[in-house]
């Protein structure tokens, strides 16, 4: 983690998003720091995933203000926020079913101007089951080997931002223990990383600092070391 006398990679303040009519992010304020891992947390229709999409312009409308790396966004189409060094794995992964695991991964492109993504070597020392399937199409692939694949495509962009959304939903404790080994080498690399979660336990091991959510807001904000005097407010803000 590094110390907040740097300008944060992320900074958010009163951010509104809309979907149609409906009015989902409803002053939306935090930052994110390089080197941090970050996490939203909260219940489902909270506005953790819109959140994610309005940093990208992926709303109908969004106003506000968001900074990456120093420079706002606000205004900026989808593709040139992402030239600036941004990651994004949804929560759908987005991968290209009818290409092989290794075409998948030479795909994506260099961010113009930015540090080299991870070579293919890297990218199979850190997933190695990727390497035993680089030559499976998609739809081959396993739920976690999917997942795994998603998020080694966005590391071979440059990208140094990285917002990953719901990686562990649905996936066996031995795939989400090794994405969680990831994330941690990851952020020992110097990555900043957003995720959101519903998988409390996960996240808070990772995470240097935990957001959550409610009604399209941040009510709370937590260090890991606050969670055991704060226990039944987290089950609260958790709970349905």
């Amino acid at each position: 983690m590094n110390t907040t006398s740097q300008p944060p990679v992320l900074a958010v303040n009163g951010l509104e998003a809309w979907y149609g009519e409906s009015h989902i992010l409803q002053g939306v304020d935090f930052e994110v720091h390089s080197g941090e891992v970050v996490t939203l947390l909260g219940r489902n229709g909270s506005g953790r995933t819109t959140t994610l999409k309005a940093l990208l312009g992926l709303t109908d409308r969004r106003s506000g203000s968001v900074r990456l790396f120093g420079e706002e966004v606000i205004s900026l189409d989808t593709y040139r926020i992402a030239r600036l060094g941004v990651g994004y794995c949804p929560e759908e992964r987005g991968i290209f079913s009818s290409l092989s695991c290794e075409e998948n991964l030479r795909l994506p492109p260099l961010h113009r101007g930015k540090a080299p993504g991870l070579s293919m070597d890297e990218v199979y020392r850190l997933f190695p089951n990727l390497e035993e399937r680089k030559r499976s199409p998609g739809t081959a692939l396993s739920g976690g080997e999917q997942q795994m694949l998603a998020l080694a495509r966005i590391l071979r962009t440059g990208s140094r931002l990285l917002l990953l959304d719901e990686i562990s939903e649905g996936l066996a404790p031995v795939i989400v223990q090794t994405l969680g080994e990831a994330i941690k080498e990851l952020r020992q690399r110097g990555y900043t990383i957003l995720l959101v979660e519903q998988n409390f336990h996960f996240s808070s091991a990772l995470s240097d600092r935990l957001l959550f959510m409610e009604s399209g807001r941040i009510i709370e904000t937590l260090n890991p070391d606050e969670l055991d005097d704060n226990t039944d407010r987290v089950i609260r803000m958790l709970s349905v």
